[in-house]
């Protein structure tokens, strides 16, 4: 595994947990460590199930459309997208389960180093304390989307960027590049292209603010 960083690793934990807090995120304390690590578990366990799930179900439909067409242009072409999809749902899978192979060496990293469990959840309450305005901004930045229709890892990830940028006096270009890895590591293929655009449109936004 490449070596993380102390701040990689905590946004790993408040990505992964932050769907499932195990507390009331104001009463947070680094005492909850291993209820976050809990929760991140839990979480990347559903992620994976739910990816494959998705996938399994496109490649049945693409099955079901193929066996069902006779060979028209139109049917092979939905079959393809079909296929296609199954496929993307299929890599994001791989990605998240390479992600939780590493995940006992990066828990027991975080027992080991207290920096990442100060800001694992310092970064949990920023964002829980500034959520409208953290949202606002993405909100702002997203072209023909809403903030409520994204899948909740990438909405995470552009969410912890975001109050790195605005509360945590991360630079823009840093935050954007760690928010990337993170896609990397457990959105799509196209998430972290789409989460890299989303946050280069936040950083024009307060430049003319």
């Amino acid at each position: 595994m490449q070596e993380r960083k102390p701040q990689q690793i905590a946004r790993e934990l408040a990505l992964l947990s932050l769907s499932q807090l195990p507390v009331n995120p104001k009463k947070l304390t680094e005492e909850h460590l291993p209820k976050l690590v809990l929760a991140t578990v839990r979480t990347l366990r559903a992620e994976v199930q739910d990816t494959l799930d998705n996938a399994t179900g496109e490649l049945q439909r693409s099955h079901d459309r193929l066996l069902t067409s006779e060979t028209r242009a139109a049917d092979l072409n939905i079959a393809r997208t079909m296929l296609k999809e199954a496929m993307e749902h299929t890599q994001t899978a791989i990605n998240q389960l390479g992600a939780a192979i590493e995940f006992p060496e990066l828990i027991q990293l975080a027992s080991q180093d207290r920096e990442v469990g100060r800001y694992a959840i310092k970064l949990v309450k920023t964002i829980t304390e500034h959520r409208n305005i953290i949202d606002e901004q993405i909100a702002t930045a997203l072209v023909d989307w809403q903030v409520t229709r994204l899948a909740q890892i990438d909405r995470d990830i552009l969410r912890i960027s975001v109050a790195e940028m605005l509360f945590l006096g991360l630079p823009d270009r840093v935050a954007i590049n760690e928010a990337v890895e993170l896609a990397k590591r457990y959105s799509g293929d196209e998430g972290h292209r789409f989460i890299n655009g989303v946050l280069r449109r936040v950083t024009e936004q307060k430049q003319t603010a």
